[in-house]
């Protein structure tokens, strides 16, 4: 298996969205998790510093493969009409380290992203979690609203964004039958079942004290540790659901900041290892899930975008 880069499986992203459903993905990054996959175990990310942003390098071992993601973090491309993150993704074998595949990342970051949100949301959200409230308007907010229903009967959408251009092509890339998208505003998050951070926010995005007991909220926008888009007495109220603590701890503003108002205790974070493999997380206040993201998700994803046959 593998080769050289002529008999390279180049696979852009049209392909995979062709190959690899919403579902797909959720059910991959949730099979890892139930299977003993360890989040802690996962190599670190590292970043470098380049003068318009960041270079995220993510490998990961997962299976019968090995990955290598090359990320961007661009800060100035949404004013040049360009996703902000974009990405390359080498799929290689884990027997030989040859590589198989080269993926379009940017395309396998959209799904995995929200694909890691619905597994975990999918274990703690109240069954009948009908109505969203959607922070973004970019492709993870979008790509999200698939992910929500997906897992739940979602009926009710609402996006908020500081463009309302943005917002109303938002709205118009999800409405379809049977289903209740506009623009909204951060007040709607008092009657949200679930609530999705997607932004490149530093500071808190909504009133915490509006978020009802029974909803679950995720947050996805930030991977640096001094921003975050959820204040600091929601998570002092909730259980905090992390992909990692040495990840949270490093990375995830909301939570480091929230530690060090005297809000959170680290001991109280509730990681994915536990979530999936300990008791349930009870209903009785919020659920809040951090993410910041991890490779081994993107190597959970990858594989499924291969031809037929080749997925094992």
């Amino acid at each position: 298996m593998g080769g050289t880069l002529d008999t390279l499986d180049l696979i852009d992203g049209p392909a995979i969205a062709e190959r690899v459903t919403m579902r797909d993905a959720v059910d991959a990054i949730r099979d890892a998790l139930r299977g003993g996959l360890e989040p802690e175990a996962d190599p670190p990310r590292s970043t470098v510093d380049v003068r318009s942003g960041q270079l995220l390098l993510m490998p990961s071992e997962l299976g019968g493969w090995v990955g290598q993601k090359l990320a961007t973090v661009a800060p100035g491309n949404p004013a040049r009409g360009l996703d902000r993150i974009q990405a390359v993704y080498v799929l290689l074998d884990a027997a030989t380290l040859a590589p198989v595949a080269l993926l379009d990342g940017t395309e396998l970051t959209s799904l995995r992203t929200p694909a890691v949100s619905a597994a975990a949301l999918d274990v703690v959200a109240a069954p009948d979690a009908a109505s969203l409230v959607v922070f973004g308007t970019g492709p993870q907010g979008v790509r999200h609203v698939a992910a929500m229903r997906a897992i739940r009967p979602v009926d009710r959408v609402r996006f908020v964004g500081r463009d309302p251009g943005r917002a109303q092509r938002a709205v118009a890339r999800v409405a379809g039958p049977g289903l209740d998208v506009a623009v909204g505003t951060a007040a709607d998050v008092a009657d949200a079942d679930l609530v999705v951070c997607a932004t490149t926010a530093r500071e808190p995005l909504f009133d915490g004290a509006l978020v009802s007991d029974r909803a679950a909220v995720v947050a996805v926008g930030s991977h640096e540790p001094q921003a975050r888009e959820l204040p600091g007495d929601l998570l002092a109220r909730s259980h905090v659901i992390v992909e990692s603590e040495r990840v949270a701890l490093a990375e995830a503003g909301d939570v480091i900041l929230a530690i060090a108002e005297g809000r959170l205790s680290r001991e109280a974070l509730i990681p994915f290892s536990r979530l999936f493999g300990g008791p349930p997380v009870p209903s009785d206040r919020p659920r809040v899930v951090k993410t910041c993201g991890m490779g081994w998700q993107d190597l959970a994803v990858a594989p499924l975008a291969l031809a037929d046959g080749r997925r094992g």
